[in-house]
């Protein structure tokens, strides 16, 4: 971290301890989501944020938490933003949409790490983006073929394919709790821009930025249906799910892409 701290560098980090999943009771049904949720507590991410925090606070390294499932550690990366470590976190769609108690029992497309937490979880992750403590909302597209989701929470592959559905899914949760499209766009655009250096370049709709445009009808009803997605292994959490919002267009560097 101190090396990187000179080259100006940012660290990206995967916020688990193995201390509390060690601990963790995995003595249930392997199938439960309950079971798979308990053996990865908030307490791992909790305490791997906080030691990032003091590792900041020591090196001055900036550290960038990746997706970000507990809300429990707001009150400390809000409290070290205001110290001004030079510290960012993001979240995903998938934390934001879904939550622990409507995963049915062997529904193994659910799985990532860290989990899916429950309800009341979701809602204060929500607070968290809308209140800027949480700076990113980003895919996390993590895809495997279906042989490799087959089995339980523990012997299955974990990760959620998003990309494609990304926006449409924060939209609809945003659009449900009046938060206007303009803010969608700074967690999934704006912010990831500087965050990888490239603002004045990407992120924004401006004279002397690259013209990568998507064209967006905020009011489209759509279902999703696996077999339409472009994703190479189509296996998701979101299927069958009703989402507000359809992609209609893109342009890289003015150039349409899709259509």
């Amino acid at each position: 971290m101190r090396t990187l701290a000179h080259l100006g560098g940012t660290l990206l980090v995967h916020a688990e301890l193995p201390g509390p999943i060690d601990r963790a009771p995995r003595d249930a049904d392997p199938r439960r989501y309950s079971t798979f949720l308990w053996s990865r507590p908030r307490a791992s991410e909790n305490e791997a944020i906080a030691m990032m925090i003091r590792l900041c606070r020591e090196t001055a390294c900036r550290v960038h938490i990746v997706h970000l499932s507990s809300a429990d550690s707001l009150p400390s990366i809000h409290h070290a933003k205001k110290e001004g470590l030079p510290l960012t976190v993001e979240t995903c769609p998938h934390y934001l949409t879904f939550f622990a108690e409507e995963v049915a029992d062997g529904a193994t497309q659910y799985k990532c790490c860290p989990p899916i937490r429950e309800s009341e979880n979701r809602e204060r992750l929500w607070g968290g983006v809308q209140d800027g403590v949480i700076d990113l909302v980003v895919s996390d597209h993590s895809p495997a073929p279906a042989s490799m989701k087959l089995g339980d929470f523990f012997t299955a592959w974990g990760g959620v394919s998003s990309v494609q559905l990304s926006l449409p899914a924060v939209w609809t949760q945003a659009r449900a709790r009046g938060v206007p499209i303009e803010r969608v766009c700074e967690w999934m655009s704006g912010r990831p821009a500087v965050l990888a250096g490239l603002e004045g370049t990407k992120g924004c709709i401006a004279a002397g930025c690259d013209a990568d445009l998507v064209v967006f009808d905020p009011d489209a009803e759509w279902m999703v249906d696996p077999s339409c997605l472009y994703h190479r292994h189509s296996v998701t959490p979101y299927a069958g799910r009703t989402l507000r919002g359809r992609v209609e267009a893109t342009f890289v560097r003015g150039r349409q892409v899709w259509d």
